[in-house]
Parts: structure tokens; sequence; C-alpha cells
């Protein structure tokens, strides 16, 4: 799917504020950019709509880069980047309330929702094809539901807008459980009137399956295990998902939107007039993980996988054939996630050994382009995948876990490893014992893909002092959580100082 940049002025989201005696001054005409009130008049200007919806996802703050950032302040990375401020962000140690990325994030996230919540309101009323109409107001409802998503479980009390604002819109500060209520309300609107699957010309669209995952996602968060497991069964059902044979597939360039991708970000690797992640009609739809996220040298380097995760692969048994005496070989999922000493792939052109690196670092391989460059730069095409069919299954594992269903969950978690050529877990397990597979083979199959963030703040491990102690243990930054306040990031000063019926997160 080619997404088409808008102007600006139409969809940017950001309402100007201005007083003064010569009140004409705000009438004028801009004859490069069509107001609100002229431009949603035909079905071209509803897809060019939604478009400027999917391109918000690709925007500075939002996938391009400073998600990955936010979502890798979990147990599995650390951060020794010589930018000291993202540092000690990765560490809990946020003092400036603007500090750039989660103001950034504010920003660009509510950039997108403003251009969601504009075809919500005008695309209903345009003339054209009923059913194409209903899709892509679903559409839109998708990805405002995944923005609010991210900003729910990132900043925790933020204002829930569903409408087109103007100038004088004040809206409430929604509580957790008001936002998650909207976004779950947003996807049950949205699941009747999306597709299957589209053509190639439309891959990248949110899809039934993609809707009813991110729904599964917000029964998983509030514990809602039976209607999870409902809509993990159908989407499984479905006919549309099927793991990939190549686990690398799922990092590079050369297989998007497959079989086992449910939902991903587009980008391209095209250059353009202007710089990356810019809300410009003439700005690059590229991708800036990998150019922050592998070794020093091709890359910025500024996070790196823990230790512990690297050792965690080696408790995982390779499959060989009958009568084979091999035994406890290294998952590969390992080299394919993680740069270290005794990874002996070559990297950008060159080993481990021959880079220089420092034996006893480690660093992020997944969505580099290490195989095809010399080193990292800001224009990335590799597509984020948001969601995986490896999580649909190993997500419907946990939820039969918590319904205390074992023996139905432990054939999905060795499909999951099969894939790999693991050998199948067997005997009974306890549902404590089970619950402990299942995050490990979600660490090992996750590495690197910002999973694990969502994933503890699941299992209540950021609630309770012995959850940090748990997290510690892993990680030494955890040494600086605040509970009741490191959860959330901090709501940016400049907001709070804008509107009064926006209130900081306790703590900062």
């Amino acid at each position: 799917m080619k997404l088409h940049k808008i102007p600006a002025l139409l969809l940017a989201g950001s309402l100007l504020l201005a007083t003064g005696c010569e009140k004409d001054l705000l009438d004028k005409t801009n004859p490069n950019a069509p107001s609100t009130s002229q431009f949603w008049k035909t079905q071209d200007d509803a897809v060019k709509g939604v478009n400027a919806c999917y391109s918000g996802l690709q925007q500075f703050a939002c996938y391009y880069r400073s998600w990955h950032f936010m979502a890798h302040r979990s147990d599995e990375s650390f951060s020794q980047s010589p930018f000291v401020a993202l540092a000690e962000f990765t560490r809990f140690i946020t003092p400036d309330n603007n500090f750039f990325i989660s103001s950034f994030a504010w920003n660009d996230y509510y950039r997108t929702i403003f251009r969601t919540n504009q075809v919500v309101t005008h695309v209903p009323s345009i003339e054209m094809d009923a059913e194409l109409r209903s899709r892509l107001v679903a559409e839109a409802r998708f990805v405002r539901a995944l923005s609010y998503y991210d900003l729910v479980y990132f900043f925790g009390n933020v204002p829930l807008i569903v409408e087109e604002p103007v100038v004088t819109t004040r809206v409430k500060q929604a509580t957790p459980a008001e936002t998650e209520a909207q976004i779950i309300a947003d996807l049950q609107a949205a699941i009747p009137d999306l597709e299957l699957s589209y053509s190639d010309a439309e891959k990248g669209r949110a899809t039934k399956g993609a809707a009813q995952a991110l729904l599964a996602k917000m029964y998983m968060h509030q514990h809602k295990w039976a209607e999870a497991s409902a809509l993990f069964t159908e989407i499984m059902g479905s006919g549309q998902y099927a793991l990939v044979s190549n686990y690398l597939d799922n990092f590079t360039d050369t297989n998007e939107n497959n079989q086992e991708s449910v939902f991903e970000v587009q980008f391209t690797g095209a250059v353009l007039e202007v710089g990356q992640g810019q809300d410009n009609a003439s700005a690059s739809e590229s991708h800036d993980r990998p150019n922050f996220f592998g070794p020093p040298g091709p890359t910025f380097a500024d996070v790196q996988p823990r230790r512990w995760l690297l050792d965690e692969y080696q408790d995982s048994t390779v499959s060989f054939a009958p009568g084979s005496t091999k035994k406890h070989m290294i998952d590969p999922r390992r080299d394919i996630s993680i740069i270290h000493a005794g990874n002996p792939d070559k990297f950008y052109g060159k080993t481990f050994k021959e880079w220089g690196w420092n034996s006893s670092q480690q660093y992020w391989r997944k969505y580099l382009n290490d195989r095809t460059r010399e080193n990292e730069n800001f224009t990335s095409g590799i597509n984020h995948r948001v969601i995986r069919y490896a999580d649909i299954l190993l997500m419907q594992a946990e939820a039969l876990t918590e319904l205390g269903r074992m023996e139905d969950a432990l054939p999905l978690v060795n499909q999951v490893r099969a894939r790999v050529d693991l050998a199948p877990k067997t005997g009974s397990y306890s549902q404590e014992d089970m619950r402990q597979l299942i995050r490990s083979e979600r660490a090992k199959e996750f590495a690197g893909e910002g999973t694990r963030w969502f994933d503890i703040l699941r299992w209540g491990l950021m609630d309770t002092q012995a959850g940090i102690d748990e997290l510690k243990s892993r990680d030494p930054d955890f040494g600086n959580f605040r509970l009741g306040v490191s959860k959330l990031l901090p709501i940016p000063q400049r907001d709070i100082d804008i509107d009064p019926n926006v209130h900081q997160n306790p703590g900062y």
C-alpha cells in the first residue's frame, strides 16, 4: 500500500490560537492546501484521508523511532548511549517532563488520532461506494485504537479525543480504564467492516484479523482470558495466517506482509526530498530503528540486549533424526536476534572479531540491514511487524493456561518451536510451570521486537515490589524503578501548561 501524504495544514492536528485586531488575517485561504470543508467530498478524498492515518504511524515518535526507545525500557534491553538523556530515559531516570521522546510521542500520536477523527467524522457523509466507505471508517478506527493502545500503556492518563476538535475544544483526561473501553469500542465497531485480506496493491491495510488480534490483546491486559481466547480461536481458524518457514523473513524487507504478518507498519527505503519521519509530503517514509539498535560503527548502538536473554537460548534442544546423539544445541533464533562474540555470521561484511567489538558485549540484530549494507543510515525500508501470527499462538497458549487448560496450550508452544526445528516439550505441566515455559518462549521468539514491555505490564511485574525484584535480577536498571510512578511516562509539561484539564502523572 502506497501511503500518499496529503497537505499538512489539513491533517496536522495542531490547533493554532491567535488574537488581535486584524481578525481577517485568520480568514485567508491557502491556495496550496484545501480546508476541511473543501476536502471531504469524494471517494478519492476518503481514501487519501485514510492513507494519511497510516502515514501517521510512520512519524518520528511513533514506529519510525521513538516507539522503540519507549518499548525497550523493559528488562531485555539497556543503553550505554553517549546521549546521556537517552540512556537515563531507559534507566527510569526522567527528570525532564519535556524530554524529546515522550514529548514527540505525545504530539505525533495525537496528530495521528486527529486524522482518524476526521475520517470517522466526515467519510460517512460522502456519496461513494457504501462497502468501501464502511471499510475506510473501520480502518481509521483501527489506527485510532492502535494509537490509544500505545498511549495508554506508555502514559496511562491521557486526553481521550474521539471527535474532530475545534479551537475551543477541551476534553477530559481519561483514566486508563476509560481509554481501554474506547479502544475496545473502536475495534468492535471496526471488525465487521474490515476485509480478511487485500490485493497485493492494498496490502498493509488493517484486516479483520488485525482488529481481532488487537482486541484480544486488550482483553489479555484486562485478564479476560475467555474473551481473548475466543478471538484467537477465530483468527487461527480463518485460514489467513501461518508461520513462515524461515524465521528471518519476519525482519527483512524481502518477504514483507507475508502469511505470518497480522499487521505491520509500512516503510520504504526510497530517498525523497527532505528528512525522514516528518509530517511533510516530500519526506521519506523510512524506518529509523536499525540506525540506533545495532553494533557500534555501522550504527549508533544506543540500545543493547541484556546478557540473560542471550543465555536464555541455551536451554533449548534442537530436534534431529531418530537415533541422533546430538543434544542441547543452541536455539537458532539466538543468532538471528542478537550479535555476539559466538555468532559465526558476518555483520556488514565482517565478523565480530574483525570489527574488534568487545567480546563481553552483545547487540540487537533484528531489523538490521547487515546482510545487504556496509552500515545503516536513516533510510531503512524494512517494515515493522506490530503483530505476528507467532504472537497469536503464544498468547492463545497463555490465555488457555490461565483458564487451566495446559494440555491445550502446550501444542501451541510446540508449534512455534517446531518452526526453528526445536524438539517439542512433553509431559504434564502445572499452571505455574506452563506460565514460565510460555514466558521463556516469548522472550526468545520476540526478542528485540518491543513486545516485552507489554508482556511484563500484562504479567503485573511492575505492580509489586516482588515483581520489580524479579525484573531487577535480570536488569539492574530496575533498581531506579519507583512503584506507582515509573510504569508511566511523564506527560509533557507544555501540554499541562496549555490545558488546565491535563494533569501530570503521579510522582513527576
